[in-house]
């Protein structure tokens, strides 16, 4: 096989650049996941370095799937094998599990999740007699982790306010709380990793000659603290291999620094650029479009994109009257879509913010449509899910604190918060893991070493030894039994179901969800727990949400726009066109923000093969008001030419020049482009109904939701119900 037969020019002149820091500028669509993978396979079929000698380093489980499974085609299973591919923190767990020690991390560590990170950080306010109204977990949790991807450690930390003196003292508490669970968190795995190859040389120096050819995927989304791991690592024979695009960088809200791009060219002066121009996926209508949009931007390389592709249809750009005419527009467009034969699983709704999601979930609801939502309650965060994951955490690693204190209690077993509270204050004189200090309880020689077990009484004393008890044989059995049993036996012992079954709404449902995580546990079959958790418990933690996208699904996809980097879709429809909106009203005031959410649009348009459509709404409801909104300053930075389609909803705006930087044209994109308004509420408050069911009853509020009118009516002796206007048949008295 010729590994470079199928690379275009400039895609075989990156491939083929082996020696030395070469950095590839990838526009969407231009072939860069071929381009990394070629280059491995490139390195192990033609140079005949060997597999170990290689790392890659991506950002998604997925990602590190998909170039696992073409390099499997290209250099076969048992090359595949012995290559280090995954994501910056599985690889850096990896390293943690084995080196760690040297800096004070035992192998059985736990990785915290964000969930467990604010659970402690809230513990922590506490302590400190600090309000966490005031001092919001989330946003101090935040802070720390800026810090951190910035490699600055408690110490390191400027205080230039109270603020940041009290993030500092959280922090500086935070990280002594980690130690004492022997646990770390996300970016723990970079920063210690990092710590560790900065404080043991000869460590470093082993991984520099294991790591002789290192591979850098998405690196516009690296922050500091992943630069400067991958920059230690490439140190020694300078063999680094970056692929990204800055015009793609839309995450530096959690931390992802585009400047990297940038530091790359200053540290290595050396370095190959190689530019990626050529487009495989889009029309060349949306990349004229989408280059219109990102060409105002200036901390940027030039890159002209082009493509071989047919020029398309042009961009549709509608306006409709509010946010549920937008979402009927869409949901009605999707239908007459599917209907001339686009597969559903192929068109894609983005949106600025979750929130926009509540309008276009209930067009698809009433459409009685399926559709597949990115973005919600993920399947590790809920409820049920967590409790047995802190239960199999405990197993694991019984110093875990904040696991210990999610299940203590959980299905109640007569362990109330004063006890907690009492349990959590030994610890920490003590300085030893709350299920130390019930293991110590039930020492009858500890009774003797102080007077602090007088302050648990008999019934507290039988209540946290029977959860002892419950532990420890749950960790027996962690010895001998599969991972499978261990979890029947958890399940089983803790009489968890009936625990979920006194809630008769939801119990079903959540039980359910305990099925699937069981379902999940099937691949680790062949050895006891104690040997296959470990694997389990971090593999779950390091899971990514886009990677939860079922592909098996004839839906249409709905997800926010941060989300949709990496994906493609034939039809993309973007929705809240609007200023304030996207770009987001955080952005206006800082430069900086401004050309991110320009990135962010840029990133939408050119997840599109085929069609792109840009909605807007000519009100918008925000807060409990609607007022007329503005169009997006991208709308008008698309030529003219490229736009064939523009529905308006009221000829009222064209007069007022809403429309005069671009073509207005009333040409049908569907058989009803112009979105009607949202009609006028029938029922108000005080007024009397009737209902066929209920009997008589007070409205107490109407809201439209699109076409339908929702009605809260509180009934005599029945209480409030949420009712259609349209299915409840309600008559006025």
């Amino acid at each position: 096989m010729d590994i470079l037969a199928s690379l275009n020019p400039a895609q075989r002149e990156a491939v083929t650049a082996i020696n030395g820091p070469v950095l590839v500028l990838a526009g969407p669509g231009s072939g860069k996941t071929r381009v990394l993978t070629h280059r491995v396979a490139y390195l192990i079929r033609e140079c005949h370095v060997a597999p170990a000698n290689i790392l890659a380093v991506t950002f998604t489980n997925k990602a590190a799937r998909e170039m696992r499974e073409r390099l499997h085609h290209l250099v076969g299973a048992a090359a595949v094998h012995n290559l280090t591919i995954g994501t910056f923190h599985a690889t850096c767990a990896r390293i943690l599990h084995r080196e760690g020690e040297r800096i004070g991390l035992r192998p059985n560590f736990v990785i915290y999740d964000e969930d467990d990170q604010e659970t402690l950080i809230k513990n922590i306010l506490s302590e400190l007699n600090l309000s966490d109204q005031k001092y919001r977990p989330s946003t101090v949790l935040h802070a720390i982790s800026h810090a951190k991807n910035e490699l600055i450690s408690p110490t390191q930390y400027k205080t230039p306010s109270y603020w940041h003196e009290v993030v500092r003292r959280v922090y500086e508490r935070y990280q002594q709380r980690l130690r004492e669970s022997n646990a770390v968190d996300f970016d723990d795995l970079i920063m210690l990793t990092v710590q560790l190859f900065r404080e043991n040389t000869e460590v470093l120096e082993r991984y520099q000659n294991q790591y002789r050819y290192v591979h850098v995927d998405e690196f516009q989304d690296t922050n500091v603290a992943q630069y400067v791991l991958m920059k230690l690592l490439a140190e020694q024979h300078q063999n680094l291999f970056c692929v990204g695009d800055e015009d793609q960088s839309v995450y530096s809200w959690r931390g992802a620094d585009y400047r990297n791009v940038h530091r790359f060219s200053r540290d290595f002066p050396d370095a190959r650029i190689q530019l990626l121009e050529q487009n495989y996926r889009s029309t060349q209508t949306i990349l004229e479009a989408a280059q219109a949009i990102i060409r105002k931007n200036r901390s940027r390389h030039i890159k002209q994109l082009w493509t071989e592709n047919a020029r398309g249809v042009p961009i549709a750009v509608v306006e409709a009257y509010d946010r549920e005419a937008e979402a009927r527009f869409v949901v009605s467009e999707i239908a007459r879509l599917i209907k001339q034969g686009y597969p559903a699983r192929e068109i894609a709704v983005f949106y600025r913010t979750n929130a926009q999601s509540r309008a276009l979930e209930d067009a698809f609801v009433r459409r009685g449509m399926a559709y597949q939502l990115i973005g919600a309650v993920r399947f590790y965060q809920r409820r049920e899910i967590k409790d047995l994951l802190a239960y199999l955490r405990l197993i694991h690693n019984a110093d875990d604190t904040l696991a210990f204190q999610r299940v203590i209690n959980v299905p109640p077993r007569g362990i109330g918060k004063t006890t907690l509270d009492t349990v959590m204050r030994c610890a920490e004189r003590l300085r030893v893991s709350p299920y130390a200090v019930l293991q110590m309880l039930e020492d009858e020689q500890a009774q003797t070493k102080g007077r602090w077990t007088d302050k648990f009484d008999t019934r507290a004393r039988k209540a946290l030894g029977a959860f002892v008890n419950l532990l420890e044989e749950l960790r027996a059995a962690s010895t001998k039994e599969t991972l499978e049993k261990l979890f029947d036996r958890l399940i089983r012992v803790t009489d968890y179901r009936a625990y979920l079954y006194e809630d008769a709404e939801e119990g079903e449902e959540r039980w359910d969800n305990v099925r699937e995580l069981r379902s999940a546990l099937g691949r680790y079959a062949n050895a006891p727990a104690a040997t296959t958790l470990p694997a389990f418990l971090e593999e779950v933690a390091l899971v990514a949400e886009v990677d939860k996208m079922r592909e098996d699904l004839n839906a249409p996809t709905l997800m926010t726009l941060h989300t949709a980097k990496g994906l493609e879709f034939r039809v993309v429809f973007i929705v809240g066109l609007e200023e304030g909106v996207l770009p987001h009203a955080r952005s206006m005031e800082d430069p900086e923000q401004l050309e991110e959410e320009r990135r962010l649009c840029y990133v939408g348009i050119t997840r599109a093969r085929e069609r792109v459509y840009l909605v807007y709404a000519f009100q918008r409801s925000q807060y409990g008001w609607s007022e007329p909104s503005q169009p997006s300053r991208y709308l008008n930075d698309i030529p003219r030419a490229l736009i064939a389609r523009v529905s308006s909803a009221s000829s009222k705006m064209r007069g007022a020049g809403r429309l005069s930087d671009w073509e207005a044209v009333e040409t049908d994109i569907s058989p009803r482009a112009h979105i009607p308004p949202t009609p006028a509420p029938v029922f108000r408050a005080g007024d009397r109904v009737r209902h066929s069911k209920y009997g008589d009853g007070v409205v107490v509020s109407s809201e439209m939701r699109g076409d339908d009118e929702q009605v809260r009516v509180a009934f005599a002796g029945q209480g409030i119900k949420l009712l259609s206007a349209r299915l409840a048949n309600l008559k006025k008295r």
